[in-house]
């Protein structure tokens, strides 16, 4: 993987995701390093971001690296009509690697083939969110033991969410039964069905949240994406589609746990909070040890 920029979860093999989660078991028991002394890792936020921020920054300072870059772009030269190629050419200058979100689906891609240093795409559009779907292999590898022939139940944006396309794409290695709930107006595109059933992956579409709870190892629960809305009213009418309870979860099996991206709106109950089988806070610390792995295996220090 040195050299090798992360643009589509598909750019990794089975083998590839194993080798990062090997490596964030690692970083997890000595997540503080002195291994990226003298690099630069600049971080490009074209669109909003915490988490995925901060836990790139947070992975970086840990292993004594440092960042530059922007949260922001109206406080860049893009606000003064720079393309995305120059602004990408010139940052690449100042780093050893970049990481980029962006609004535009394909953006990250083009700037990978335009970057004399490795790209990290961290987001691009509806298209693709590639780390975030390494933290929840991660996530679901430390909680179920295993990654092979889970069930696992997909709730909410299915249509806009970067999120869950790429840990479907992910987990078609693994042999998955999927449950997909969503409104009409938010299911998986076809594109994503269509490679499911070209690798012989079951998957069953529901539009109530409780249809397939009870079976479920996952529920991995997205937010309705407002941002994602050309037309406000559409938005109105699926806003609070659903609203995962605790009381929803009584019965469920033991081992299950709920995973979201964050943030949150209303799609889970703050009441989830406390039960044991809420994960998204854990999740959202996994960000800090696979994105190390991710880095140092990037820049070929792992």
């Amino acid at each position: 993987m040195k050299n090798k920029s992360l643009i589509s979860i598909s750019d990794y093999s089975r083998d590839d995701y194993m080798q990062i989660i090997e490596l964030a078991e690692h970083f997890e028991k000595k997540p503080v390093q002195n291994i990226l002394e003298g690099k630069v890792v600049a971080t490009l936020f074209f669109e909003p971001s915490t988490r995925t921020r901060l836990s790139f920054e947070s992975a970086v300072n840990k292993l004594g690296g440092r960042i530059i870059g922007f949260t922001d772009a109206a406080s860049s030269s893009v606000k003064k009509g720079e393309s995305l190629k120059d602004t990408i050419l010139t940052v690449a200058q100042y780093s050893d690697l970049i990481v980029m979100r962006h609004p535009v689906e394909g953006s990250a891609r083009y700037a990978s083939e335009v970057s004399p240093v490795p790209v990290v795409n961290a987001g691009d559009g509806a298209n693709q969110h590639p780390t975030q779907c390494l933290l929840d292999l991660y996530s679901i590898k430390k909680t179920q033991g295993k990654l092979d022939n889970l069930n696992i139940c997909l709730v909410g944006d299915l249509k806009y969410g970067r999120t869950v396309h790429s840990l479907l794409q992910a987990m078609v290695n693994f042999k998955p039964t999927f449950h997909f709930i969503s409104p009409k107006l938010l299911q998986m595109p076809n594109e994503y069905k269509m490679e499911l059933e070209a690798n012989g992956i079951k998957y069953y579409e529901h539009e109530e949240l409780t249809a397939s709870l009870k079976e479920a190892d996952i529920v991995y629960v997205t937010r309705i994406q407002k941002e994602r809305f050309s037309e406000p009213m559409d938005y109105e009418k699926v806003k609070n589609s659903y609203i995962l309870k605790n009381k929803m979860l009584e019965g469920t099996k033991s081992n299950m746990r709920i995973l979201h991206p964050l943030p949150r709106v209303n799609e889970i109950n703050v009441d989830v909070d406390e039960n044991e089988k809420a994960y998204y806070f854990p999740q959202a610390l996994n960000g800090v040890y696979t994105r190390q792995a991710i880095i140092t295996s990037i820049l070929g220090i792992k």
